[in-house]
């Protein structure tokens, strides 16, 4: 069944924090109560000597820490457990973090937002129904829509980070938004060109040589790029130039996560474990359009080899420079017979 228009309900909880449920939901026992967020310091300092904001947030050291089903924050509430959603039954679910990085009307500013795919505690975004997968679609949209308009807000960063090997500290398939009240380095670098977009020349090449293509279907590209820092580092595109979620239609968008779901399946089949990944979207930042925003989602797996991590040493922390143990040909050989 494919998603038409998304019903969403807004809710605030005691604190102030707003919760958005999206699709059907059951309201939440008798006996619920919203956790609270704690008191805490949201700074953004500037570093002069990288030229760079740092966010400070000491808080999210008191952050919940893998706890077990019984206790997962992300859940439907039920009687005697109380989670982040005011709701026994839901499809998809939004809500303002309890432990953030910025907070709105703080020093810090910005806003980050933890984006809960499904009420089914087991599973991935890679084990997403059909309906799951074009639902997220669309409340992604919605969020990214929502949080650009914002006069606070210069950019606004969908992400997933999976597996312990990366930080995570719930397992519960989610993801998060963060809302930049300053331009991140990264798409600054990516933006900051006046020239015709970079992206899509890119797009251009990898189809002429296809060598590293792994998707070429419905308007959507899947390749590793040959400058790939990550080994088996893929990017998902749009093969004509979309700014952002919005730009494409509800179907252009559906084709985008499927392509993205084939890629973290590929992942989870290549050394038949799941794939602890970063997964990051690029998009359109607020203000005039840039030439450069052309829609595009990385993903950066952490294993290079069978129970071998890719740790981030003195070459790329402390130089900036990534050292690939894989050459991108080699690892798109490897991937393509892998995708469903």
């Amino acid at each position: 069944m494919r998603v038409a228009r998304l019903h969403r309900t807004d809710i605030v909880q005691p604190d102030g924090r707003q919760v958005h449920l999206y699709g059907a939901f059951r309201p939440p026992p008798d006996d619920y109560h919203a956790p609270s967020m704690p008191n805490g310091i949201y700074q953004r300092r500037w570093n002069p000597l990288r030229r760079e904001w740092v966010l400070v947030a000491a808080s999210r050291q008191a952050r919940t820490f893998l706890p077990d089903r019984a206790h997962c924050p992300l859940c439907p509430s039920r009687a005697a457990h109380s989670s982040e959603i005011p709701a026994s039954h839901f499809e998809a679910a939004v809500f303002e973090n309890r432990f953030p990085a910025m907070v709105p009307g703080r020093s810090s500013g910005g806003g980050c937002e933890v984006v809960v795919y499904t009420e089914e505690h087991e599973g991935s975004f890679a084990t997403l129904s059909p309906s799951a997968l074009d639902r997220l679609a669309e409340v992604w949209t919605d969020r990214y829509r929502e949080l650009i308009n914002r006069r606070d807000v210069r950019y606004v960063f969908i992400f997933e980070n999976r597996g312990e090997e990366v930080g995570v500290t719930l397992h519960h398939p989610h993801g998060q938004i963060y809302a930049y009240p300053f331009m991140p380095p990264v798409a600054a670098v990516e933006l900051r060109r006046q020239s015709a977009c970079l992206q899509c020349r890119l797009i251009a090449d990898e189809l002429s040589g296809r060598r590293r293509v792994l998707i070429n279907d419905g308007g959507i590209v899947a390749y590793v790029p040959g400058y790939a820092r990550w080994p088996y580092e893929v990017h998902v595109t749009t093969r004509t130039h979309r700014e952002a979620l919005p730009s494409l239609p509800p179907a252009g968008r559906q084709g985008l996560l499927s392509a993205m779901q084939r890629v973290a399946r590929a992942y989870d089949r290549l050394f038949a474990v799941p794939m602890p990944y970063m997964m990051a979207m690029h998009q359109a930042p607020a203000g005039r359009p840039s030439a450069q925003a052309h829609l595009h989602v990385e993903f950066y797996p952490v294993l290079r080899d069978q129970g071998k991590l890719k740790y981030l040493a003195g070459s790329e922390s402390g130089a900036g420079v990534f050292i690939n143990d894989t050459l991108a040909e080699e690892s798109a050989d490897r991937l393509r017979p892998l995708f469903d």
